[in-house]
């Protein structure tokens, strides 16, 4: 039995020696760290206005490129208000119009649609004889 006794003996002087180092070490990477915070605050602290002059110029610049979007939306809304204005008006005249006025806008573009076949066909006419004349002249 008292060599099992030796044994925790030993293993807790050995105990005692990783806790030890294992502080050691901690305390080390503590100094390490507090070292390279102290740069890098030192360091950051000297450019403190230059970043901030960054940072105002990139906020005007995106408040202006903000107001020009606001403005292209409050002008597409303009333009789209108005299409919908007349759309609503053209809604109601062709409610008003009914059957009625659709047939007389037919009437007036089948008349219209005929004087545009007459006056083709003149033009037709027309090229031939100057068609025929260019080759009488030719001969």
């Amino acid at each position: 039995m008292q060599r099992f006794g030796r044994k925790k003996e030993k293993m807790g002087g050995g105990r005692k020696q990783i806790f030890l180092g294992l502080g050691l070490v901690m305390v080390m990477g503590l100094a390490v760290y507090l070292r390279l915070w102290t740069i890098d605050y030192n360091f950051s602290s000297n450019e403190t206005e230059l970043l901030r002059r960054q940072f105002d110029l990139a906020s005007r610049e995106a408040m202006d490129e903000s107001a020009v979007w606001r403005k292209r939306y409050d002008d597409e809304e303009k333009i789209s208000s108005a299409c919908q204005k007349e759309l609503i008006k053209i809604k109601q005249l062709l409610k008003e119009d009914g059957a009625a006025g659709i047939k007389k806008k037919m009437d007036l573009l089948q008349k219209e649609n005929i004087d545009l076949l007459e006056r083709l066909e003149s033009l037709k006419q027309e090229l031939e004889s100057e068609k025929l004349k260019c080759s009488m002249k030719q001969i």
